[in-house]
């Protein structure tokens, strides 16, 4: 098949591209290193003309209140496109969970994406994934204060990028789900429990506190930020990736 990944030059969208050329479609990324343009629509019908499949990997600049717009015209734009270009099947990449914490600016940005992509015309699969291991570290910078990390209990299952790109390739090189699948790493802990693995890991120096106000994951309730009983869990654990 001809896949168009647009943000195909990014931490996901390389990697989705080279797992679909290894299975032998023909992955051709987009960006706006590419000129495809998503917000203002430049390129966009160019870059899906033909495709089979359309997987869609691009992101927000930023986190808060301008992120739906973001995805509000992005998403117009392509599916548009898409719409006119005769795409069988469109790919997105969402969070798990998105939908259960309102508190948050860009969970409410994803999940108006999803719901642009339920009310097209395409059939499509939505792909949720757990936080990625390679946020971690950003994810403690944003509540440390000299050598003291604060963190909150709140549970997640981290997932590697690597394993995150094949699941998608596989998602986008199958026929489309017209649904949503979770997909997340093999081990739950604690995020405060997941700064102590990265600190010990690293030897910096720096001590976890305890703070359940702490940082935006704080907002969310239980585990919903966790796979569930239904997600397709990936094979990477975070000790190992650490190492």
């Amino acid at each position: 098949m001809k896949i168009a990944v647009i943000g195909g030059t990014g931490l996901i969208g390389s990697q989705v591209v080279k797992n679909l050329e290894a299975a032998g479609h023909e992955a051709v990324p987009h960006s706006l290193s590419t000129g495809v343009n998503l917000l203002t629509g430049e390129g966009v019908v160019e870059a899906v003309a033909g495709a089979d499949v359309v997987v869609n990997l691009t992101n927000s600049p930023t986190f808060d209140e301008a992120s739906p717009a973001f995805f509000q015209t992005s998403m117009d734009n392509l599916v548009t496109a898409s719409e006119k270009g005769s795409v069988g099947h469109m790919v997105i990449l969402s969070i798990v969970g998105v939908d259960q914490v309102p508190e948050l600016d860009y969970y409410r940005a994803k999940t108006l994406q999803e719901d642009i992509l339920k009310a097209g015309s395409i059939p499509y699969s939505i792909v949720r994934a757990t936080q990625f291991m390679e946020f971690m570290e950003a994810t403690m910078s944003w509540t440390t204060d000299g050598d003291t990390v604060r963190l909150p209990r709140t549970p997640l299952q981290p997932i590697a990028a690597a394993d995150v790109a094949r699941m998608v390739a596989e998602v986008a090189s199958g026929p489309p789900l017209n649904g949503t699948v979770d997909i997340a790493g093999p081990d739950v802990f604690p995020l405060e429990e997941i700064g102590r693995i990265t600190i010990a890991a690293k030897g910096d120096g720096r001590t976890v506190v305890v703070d359940d106000t702490a940082g935006m994951f704080a907002v969310a309730q239980g585990d919903v930020l966790t796979g569930g009983s239904d997600a397709r869990i990936a094979p990477t654990h975070y000790r190992d990736w650490l190492s």
